[in-house]
């Protein structure tokens, strides 16, 4: 029985999904902090030091920037090696220019400390994570699959009754399909998926109602 729990924060005018996974050790791994004002920064700081949490690592499913406006905040605030999937340089590079085009207020990102792959190691509590890369969505767009516990870090690559758009630069429609397919609905059906927008769900369901992933 796993021991990791989950916390979601819902943040910046895209309505992105910030998740913080913790153990009973008190060790928390912080998942696409999307916090764009000093108000969202307080909540998620709020949580993790009421909680006495320790940060152990920073990580980007991907690059986009609904998804790092927190990472400077973060890297500001704790001491923690900042990671995001290789293959997501020119997606954190843009994210000034889409922030621009939004009209979002935007702190650059910091370089991550490690462009990580799939053979990279992610563990909490002893138990290796699966790292998926699922790209489609954005150019190298991962899931964090913990075994133990059933549950999927998923970013923007599966959501409740639909998937990441694909019309953005980097991404690929068949791809994402493919992936979807071949990578993430071998999981067990009992998955619980965490998106990156919205409500979380299974892959069971997924397999069964999503109209976008048929066959």
């Amino acid at each position: 029985m796993s021991n990791i729990r989950i916390k979601k924060f819902t943040f910046n005018p895209f309505q992105e999904n910030t998740y913080l996974l913790y153990n009973e050790k008190k060790d928390a791994y912080i998942f696409d902090p999307g916090c764009s004002t000093a108000e969202e920064e307080n909540i998620l700081f709020r949580f993790i030091e009421q909680n006495e949490l320790q940060p152990v690592a920073l990580i980007n499913t991907h690059c986009h920037i609904d998804h790092v406006l927190g990472n400077k905040a973060v890297t500001d605030r704790y001491d923690v090696p900042f990671w995001a999937p290789d293959g997501e340089q020119a997606m954190l590079q843009a994210a000034s220019v889409m922030a621009d085009m939004y009209q979002i207020p935007y702190s650059p990102s910091p370089v991550p400390d490690l462009w990580i792959d799939t053979n990279h190691s992610i563990r909490l509590d002893g138990e290796a994570w699966e790292l998926i890369l699922a790209p489609g969505h954005s150019p190298a767009s991962m899931v964090f699959y913990v075994p133990s516990a059933g549950i999927a870090i998923a970013g923007d690559v599966l959501f409740r009754d639909s998937i990441g758009r694909t019309d953005l630069p980097g991404g690929n429609h068949e791809e994402l399909l493919t992936n979807i397919r071949e990578k993430l609905y071998v999981l067990p059906d009992e998955t619980i998926v965490y998106p990156g927008h919205g409500e979380e769900t299974t892959i069971g369901y997924e397999k069964k109602n999503n109209p976008f992933v048929q066959g």
